[in-house]
C-alpha cells in the first residue's frame, strides 16, 4: 500500500505592503522623504516651458548634479537623461515635444568621463537574451571615445528633421572629478 502525504503549500513571503515586513526598503525612504517635502511645498506657479529655453541631454549617472552643475534653478530647462547621455530615437521624441510644444530652442549634451558605457559592448544584448530567451530590441549604444559619441549625438541633433532648432547645439564631457566641462569640437 502506497500512503501518500498531503503537505501544506510553504506560507506566502510578506508582501511589500504587509505590516510584517521589518526593513524598509529604498522606495519607503524615498516615499517617506516625498512627505515631509510635501509638508513645506509650494507652488512655485510655472508652467512646463523652461524658462531658458534650453534642453539638456546627459548620462543617467548618479555622479552628476546637471542643475548644481550648470547652475540651474528649478523651471530653467527641460532635462532629459539616458544611460550614456546618447542621442536615441526616444531623445529625439522627447527632444521634440520639448521644442515644438514647450519652446525651447537650444540643445546641450553631456556625456562624461568613467562612464559604463566605455565598457559595454553590443555583446551585452547577447548575454542578456542568453538569459531570459529573447533579444532586447534596443541597441546598447556603448562607444570607446567619448569626444566621437558626443559629435555623433551632436551630428543627430543636427539632422533630425522633427527638429526645427538645430543650430544652437553643443556638447560636452563632464569630469566627474573636476566637475569641469570640456566642450567638443563638432569636428574631428
Amino acid at each position: 500500500m502506497i500512503s501518500m502525504s498531503i503537505s501544506q503549500p510553504p506560507s506566502p513571503s510578506p508582501s511589500p505592503a504587509s505590516p510584517e515586513r521589518q526593513e524598509p526598503t529604498v522606495t519607503d525612504r524615498l516615499v517617506e522623504a516625498n512627505a515631509r517635502y510635501a509638508e513645506h511645498f509650494t507652488d512655485p506657479g510655472m508652467d512646463a516651458r523652461p524658462v531658458l529655453k534650453v534642453a539638456v541631454v546627459a548620462c543617467m549617472d548618479a555622479r552628476i548634479d546637471l542643475h548644481a552643475a550648470l547652475g540651474l534653478q528649478l523651471g530653467d530647462c527641460h532635462t532629459i537623461r539616458n544611460a550614456g547621455g546618447v542621442v536615441t530615437d526616444d531623445i529625439i521624441r522627447s527632444l521634440t515635444i520639448s521644442q515644438r510644444a514647450l519652446g525651447t530652442r537650444s540643445v546641450v549634451l553631456i556625456h562624461h568621463t568613467g562612464c559604463g558605457l566605455l565598457n559595454l559592448t553590443e555583446d551585452f544584448r547577447h548575454e542578456i537574451e542568453a538569459e531570459v530567451g529573447q533579444r532586447p530590441a534596443w541597441a546598447v549604444e556603448a562607444f570607446k571615445d567619448l569626444d566621437q559619441d558626443v559629435r555623433q549625438s551632436m551630428q543627430r541633433v543636427r539632422t533630425s528633421p522633427f527638429l526645427p532648432h538645430r543650430d544652437d547645439v553643443r556638447g560636452f564631457v563632464f569630469d566627474v572629478t573636476t566637475g569641469r566641462l570640456r566642450e567638443i569640437d563638432p569636428r574631428p
